[in-house]
């Protein structure tokens, strides 16, 4: 899959394998799914797509959510399964992501639409995602006892990216599909890509995108560039797949759709990375123009944006600052707030009510561990209104000291209030396009984007070019740019 979903259901089923086996009409084999119907497939599918737009949202542009479901109603046109009502949705996550609702629901990230190249590559996501549901790999998963936890949310997760990155909390866990359902998942994908028109080795030129930007991701969490690294243990190693989609592409005619300029076109002016309703970091400053504040953390801290809070890792793993917020229920000061409700139980050490760029704040202290080493977690509650709370959690060997102290320490205090003027000035980054010149190179292009840290990996990952390819003259590339 190129993502994927989990249910959650009260009560682990384990059915055995009985009767009630009916053919597939899409892979011609038999399976066990009695215990999901597609009438009660659309009714899951509808109860969940309501938690999928909460925890998203929709990308707000209509046109680009009009040209996205354009595309894969004419892929869906193709299936088998002529009982499902296709919908398809563009949600509003930078990370790379896309999956399946049963009843015919399909979403895309405008992260994965950053990452395809043609309109071929994104149809071949869509059509990905419609084997799993032709192929009612959820309704065989569930009625296999394979799926537990009944109602609740069915959340993706983005190869290369922890759970914990993605942001889904430590209750929920996702499974992926099995490599059989992957690889059947491809191998419909490529059939329904065909039939539409489109050529078939959109699959395999997205596939190999996705393997760059996971290798690219590695590299700069210092996973050594292993691609393989950080899948899940049940996903099939990309470089598999690219190598079976290749062999499943010679059973088609080698023509079709590809659109690579009529594509760009589409998502020129589109939000790259986290947007101004979710807060986006710059260099070593997190921002929330919606929410009006800004704080900053140490050169060479990596700000890793969650739904519930901002986490930052520094070159050394055992430093990590966690932000986020927190209710005042019941009207405390910072001090009573930071020792009877954020650490109840918990031994607190050198509680102060301190002053924080005009706003009331308390700081203290607590022992903690990271990987199995004691550290000190420096606590800080800010009164950010008389209802909420601001914390900084900065976790650190014990008696650290020099400069990295001085900097965690300012961490903390450049917490504040963004003016208006400020609000209206910050705008996050972009997919631009611009056309190459005769003398233009990946490093020239490369210069123009607004992210400096391996910008000329980060061009190539997000235009799809190899390691040693130069870019063409005349031709259309994707930069980043405020």
């Amino acid at each position: 899959m190129i993502k994927q979903f989990r249910l959650k259901f009260l009560l682990i089923v384990t059915i055995p394998f009985l009767a009630s086996c009916t053919t597939n009409p899409a892979t011609g084999q038999k399976q066990f799914t009695a215990l999901m119907s597609p009438t009660q497939e659309n009714q899951i599918g509808a109860q969940e797509h309501q938690k999928v737009i909460k925890q998203f949202g929709l990308y707000n542009d209509p046109a680009l959510q009009s040209y996205v479901s354009q595309v894969g109603q004419k892929v869906v046109a193709h299936t088998e399964r002529k009982d499902v009502q296709y919908k398809f949705f563009v949600v509003d996550s930078p990370v790379v992501n896309a999956f399946a609702l049963p009843g015919g629901y399909i979403y895309m990230s405008r992260g994965l639409l950053a990452l395809a190249n043609n309109e071929a590559e994104m149809a071949a996501v869509l059509a990905h995602e419609a084997g799993h549901i032709t192929a009612r790999h959820s309704a065989e998963r569930y009625s296999r006892g394979v799926v537990t936890g009944l109602g609740a949310s069915i959340l993706s997760a983005a190869i290369g990216v922890d759970e914990q990155v993605f942001g889904l909390g430590a209750e929920l866990y996702l499974k992926s599909y099995s490599r059989g359902q992957e690889s059947q998942s491809d191998s419909l994908g490529i059939r329904y890509l065909s039939r539409a028109g489109f050529h078939p080795y959109g699959m395999t030129g997205f596939l190999k995108n996705l393997d760059a930007d996971t290798a690219l991701e590695n590299k700069i969490d210092g996973k050594g560039g292993d691609p393989a690294a950080s899948y899940l243990s049940t996903h099939p190693v990309t470089a598999q797949r690219i190598t079976a989609t290749m062999q499943e592409n010679s059973a088609y005619p080698q023509q079709g759709v590809i659109n690579r300029e009529g594509f760009l076109n589409k998502i020129q002016g589109m939000v790259y990375g986290d947007s101004p309703h979710q807060g986006f970091a710059k260099g070593n400053n997190f921002y929330h123009p919606d929410m009006g504040f800004t704080f900053s953390v140490p050169q060479g801290f990596r700000l890793i944006n969650q739904p519930e809070q901002v986490v930052s890792v520094g070159p050394r793993k055992d430093v990590v600052i966690i932000f986020d917020m927190s209710k005042n229920e019941k009207g405390v000061s910072p001090s009573l707030y930071m020792r009877d409700v954020w650490m109840k139980n918990r031994d607190v050490h050198n509680i102060e009510a301190i002053t924080i760029n005009g706003m009331r704040a308390a700081s203290g202290s607590v022992l903690g561990q990271i990987n199995g080493q004691e550290v000190s977690i420096q606590l800080i509650a800010i009164q950010w209104s008389p209802q909420d709370f601001v914390r900084f959690q900065v976790a650190m060997p014990k008696n650290l000291s020099g400069d990295l102290l001085e900097d965690l320490k300012r961490t903390t205090y450049s917490f504040r209030r963004l003016s208006a003027p400020e609000k209206q000035s910050l705008k996050p980054y972009k997919i631009k396009l611009v056309r190459a010149g005769s003398g233009d190179s990946v490093s020239s292009l490369a210069s123009k984007m607004a992210v400096k840290e391996y910008a000329q990996d980060r061009f190539r990952v997000l235009n799809g070019l190899a390691p040693a390819e130069n870019v063409q003259s005349g031709a259309l590339y994707k930069i980043i740019m405020e």
